[in-house]
């Protein structure tokens, strides 16, 4: 699946997943965005479809590193920045609920948090996810 534009918060267009400097602002944002929902480190792997024991990756990435040029993890990153796009859309006066909406139980995926659909199901997840969202914004 390619890699779709997503605009982050102030609405302008996401680095360039193409160069490497562009990759190490999207590991930085992906990472400020892991901080903001308040994941662990395994969790954070899991979602970028690392092993759990990828603490030093999730450093680098912290740090600055570019993501590495895998097609599977731009991807992932490109859906999980597209959901935060969607949530701060969403509640738009509320940053703080568009924080926690992730770790919040909620009746579409029969009372399971977000984050549970996307950790379970990995790749699938994200998609139903982000897809989700979108519709709502979209109503």
């Amino acid at each position: 699946m390619a890699i779709q534009p997503v605009y982050h918060d102030d609405s302008s267009k996401l680095p360039d997943f193409r160069n490497r400097e562009g990759r190490a602002a999207l590991s930085k944002m992906v990472t400020q965005l892991f901080d903001h929902w308040g994941l662990s480190t395994a969790d954070q792997a899991a979602l970028l479809g690392l092993s759990p024991g990828s603490r030093s990756t999730l450093n680098r990435y912290r740090k600055g590193a570019p993501l590495s040029d895998h097609q599977d993890l731009l991807d992932r990153v490109s859906h999980l920045l597209g959901i935060h796009k969607s949530l701060r859309i969403i509640f738009p006066h509320n940053r703080e609920l568009a924080y926690r909406w992730i770790t919040t139980p909620n009746l579409r995926f029969d009372g399971k948090t977000p984050l549970a659909i996307m950790l379970e199901k990995g790749f699938v997840g994200l998609l139903m996810v982000r897809r989700y969202l979108d519709f709502e914004r979209g109503r």
